[in-house]
């Protein structure tokens, strides 16, 4: 009973009731036999859930602190009344152990308090509570290096494509490495400038002749 206040004084319970966001009191009396019967209960959940000016448990002899009992209308034992900045939120008569329990887990949520290792559970972020510089961070839509990649139907027959190309050129080939590397599935490899276009035995944009604005040769500049 290390993590129970007991109730000595008017004064100690207001000062409970003020320094504590939650309070879980017990109203009972040394010759209530259900108050017996439940207090392993209580004692549990204290032990649990105790936390110093968060969440204090206490107990309140009915017989030695009836101005106490009296002000909050217990008249009967055992009774519970949770209370939070104050204020009676939840009241429990009788010993019932689902109820308090369920009343207790209830007035912890309102605390705010959150479960032991819950802060380790953040995705994508390290203890410090940042990534770590340095290391790529996976995001929906994006691989490690940060290019976007998209899943297309032409990627895939293009991927599908490239595949057997090079393999039945490199199956075909007495050199199959070499043949897979001039092959021209090969996306590595270097590909030839692409030959100029000829038009009227003249190349376009190439010498013989002024070219007017735009571009647009007539039959006279042919001549020149």
């Amino acid at each position: 009973m290390g993590a129970i206040v007991k109730i000595g004084s008017s004064n100690e319970w207001q000062r409970i009731l003020g320094s504590s966001t939650i309070v879980v009191a017990d109203f009972y009396a040394d010759w209530c036999g259900p108050c017996k019967m439940i207090a392993p209960t209580f004692e549990s959940l204290s032990t649990k859930y105790s936390k110093p000016g968060r969440i204090t448990f206490c107990k309140v002899d009915v017989d030695s602190q009836q101005a106490i009992a009296s002000a909050h209308g217990v008249s009967a034992m055992p009774t519970f009344l949770v209370f939070r900045s104050g204020s009676v939120i939840e009241t429990i008569r009788g010993a019932n152990p689902p109820a308090l329990t369920a009343a207790v887990e209830k007035a912890v949520k309102l605390a705010g308090t959150s479960t032991p290792g819950a802060s380790f559970n953040r995705p994508g972020r390290t203890l410090g509570g940042t990534p770590s510089s340095g290391t790529p961070v996976r995001r929906s839509g994006q691989q490690l290096g940060g290019r976007p990649w998209r899943l297309s139907p032409f990627h895939f027959f293009n991927a599908i494509l490239t595949f057997f190309g090079l393999y039945f050129v490199s199956l075909l080939s007495f050199d199959p490495y070499k043949a897979a590397e001039n092959s021209d599935f090969n996306i590595n490899k270097p590909r030839a400038a692409p030959a100029p276009i000829q038009t009227k035995g003249q190349k376009v944009g190439g010498q013989g002749g002024a070219a007017r604005p735009g571009g647009v040769r007539t039959l006279s500049d042919l001549g020149r």
